[in-house]
C-alpha cells in the first residue's frame, strides 16, 4: 500500500539524513528504541513460516524468538511477526537493510518495536 511504501521511504531519508550528518549514537533516531531488540514485520507473503523469516533476518544477527501471527481459528498466517534480535545492535541493521525488500512480491515493512511482550 501507499501508506507503508510512505513510511519505508520516510526511514530511508532519515537514514540519508543521519548519514549526511554524520549522525549516530544516542542522536540517531534508532536510540529511541535503544532498550528493545524486537522488530515489527509486515507485509510478510501468507504462504512464508517461522523458519523463511529466520533465514531473511538471521543476515543480520542472532534471532532468539521468533512470532509469526497467525489466525486462531486457520492457522494462517496473518502477514505479520515480531522478531527479537540477541543484540539490539541487529535490530537497526535490519531496518535499515530489509525494510522495503520484496519478498514474493510483497513488500516489507520492518520497524523498531518498543514495549513488545511476547505472547
Amino acid at each position: 500500500s501507499n501508506a507503508v511504501m510512505n513510511v519505508i521511504k520516510e526511514q530511508q531519508r532519515i537514514n540519508q539524513l543521519e548519514i549526511d550528518r554524520q549522525i549516530g549514537g544516542d542522536a540517531s533516531w534508532h536510540a529511541a528504541y535503544a532498550d528493545s531488540a524486537y522488530v515489527y514485520v509486515g507485509g510478510l507473503d501468507p504462504r512464508l513460516s517461522e523458519g523463511d523469516v529466520i533465514t531473511i533476518f538471521s543476515q543480520y544477527g542472532e534471532i532468539v524468538d521468533v512470532n509469526l501471527v497467525r489466525d486462531k481459528k486457520t492457522g494462517k498466517s496473518m502477514g505479520f511477526a515480531f522478531v527479537c534480535y540477541e543484540n539490539q545492535q541487529s535490530t537497526i541493521l535490519a531496518v535499515d537493510n530489509i525494510s522495503g525488500s520484496k519478498v514474493l512480491g510483497k513488500t516489507l515493512r520492518v520497524d523498531h518495536k518498543s514495549g513488545y511482550k511476547p505472547p
